[in-house]
């Protein structure tokens, strides 16, 4: 099971936050009880300045980009692209933060510290990644926090077609295997590429009824060992 970090003394809330605004807060840190603290509450960091430096901003979309229970979409194309790559769980952590950090992206925000503290948070069991590998090379992924019921979704990468997407499919299959309809995929914004694969958009209010409702959610078993 994860364990625990020390509570965060930063008071982190949403009492102020008015309705469509995505920036709630500024300021903090990225030790693990205050990012714990945060997603628990519904926000999320992401550094203000350029490429994702600091300060630390705190968000709370409004609307949220979710992907619930039973949502995904997978075309028939995706459908066979899938066999041609294999999935694994929390293998390559480093390898998938640092794929999604990559300089060379366009519209990079992982700074060296949110690197280093999501890394503590796998360390701690809270973070996880999930692997896309073809012929024996990492060919995509995603990384993110595990709390409950709730997978907060940081950030994908590609280098081969589909190989992001096929971590998200990968994603699902481990969440949904107990079938439990209050888990929730937080992918912080709907985008296009997204909203093919079932990621919808809802208020704030609803994405907070919807967190309150999976935080007491087991773990994943994937998760959990």
């Amino acid at each position: 099971m994860p364990i625990e970090p020390p509570a965060t003394l930063w008071h982190l809330s949403l009492a102020s936050a008015q309705a469509g605004e995505d920036l709630v807060g500024v300021g903090a840190d990225l030790e693990p009880g205050t990012v714990l603290a945060a997603y628990r509450r519904g926000l999320f960091p992401m550094g203000l300045g350029e490429h994702g430096a600091g300060p630390v901003g705190w968000w709370s979309p409004d609307p949220r980009g979710v992907l619930l229970a039973g949502g995904l979409r997978v075309s028939r194309s995706l459908r066979r692209s899938l066999r041609r790559f294999e999935v694994t769980v929390d293998t390559a952590f480093g390898d998938v933060v640092a794929g999604c950090a990559d300089p060379n992206r366009d519209g990079r925000w992982i700074t060296p510290e949110v690197v280093a503290a999501y890394s503590t948070l796998h360390g701690l069991g809270w973070a996880h990644s999930i692997e896309v590998w073809q012929d024996g090379e990492l060919a995509g992924g995603l990384y993110g926090l595990a709390i409950g019921g709730l997978f907060a979704g940081e950030s994908m990468f590609h280098r081969r077609t589909d190989a992001s997407k096929a971590a998200l499919c990968g994603l699902v299959d481990l969440l949904a295997a107990d079938g439990d309809p209050r888990r929730l995929v937080d992918v912080q914004w709907r985008t296009d590429h997204l909203a093919t694969l079932g990621v919808v958009e809802v208020p704030r209010g609803d994405y907070l009824r919807r967190l309150r409702a999976a935080l007491p959610v087991q773990l994943p078993q994937a998760f959990a060992d």
